[in-house]
């Protein structure tokens, strides 16, 4: 199942539009869609993990996305505030709180599976793509704030 990179009618208003590349960038993770990925992020987005800094989006793909998209996971994103930077109308800024569940492949739905279940915060900026005309990735910087479980789900082990 693909999930469609641009949204149809209703029309997204500008806000909505601006939170759709978090959503298109979260959504891309739990469905494996490479596709939705790339309409997320810029070629040379950043991606900040802790010491982890992935430059470029297919640094990002190789060394979050592959790991990630394999697994059975949801992303889930509250306490969302959008903020366009002063003198533009094409950069903005997005916070989110973020609470991820990751089990291992094809275990989601087993019960007592182990899993990580970690909860972020999101620092995000985001630019107007003018030649496709969404709103992607520039810059994404998350802060982990505690998890529960066990690393090894997102290690392989």
């Amino acid at each position: 199942m693909s999930i469609p990179i641009t949204l149809q009618a209703p029309s997204l208003d500008n806000r909505e539009a601006i939170v759709d590349a978090l959503n298109r960038t979260v959504l891309s993770f739990d469905t494996g869609d490479v596709a939705l990925f790339n309409s997320a992020f810029f070629p040379d987005a950043t991606f900040t993990f802790g010491d982890n800094v992935m430059q470029g989006r297919q640094s990002i793909h190789d060394n979050s996305f592959a790991n990630v998209a394999k697994l059975d996971t949801t992303h889930f994103l509250s306490n969302i505030r959008v903020s366009v930077v002063e003198g533009t109308q094409n950069k903005a800024t997005i916070t989110a709180s973020a609470l991820a569940q990751h089990y291992r492949p094809g275990e989601g739905n087993k019960p007592g599976a182990t899993r990580l279940m970690s909860g972020s915060l999101y620092f995000v900026d985001v630019e107007k793509d003018d030649t496709d005309g969404l709103w992607k990735v520039r810059n994404w910087v998350m802060k982990l704030v505690w998890t529960e479980g066990d690393w090894g789900v997102m290690k392989g082990e």
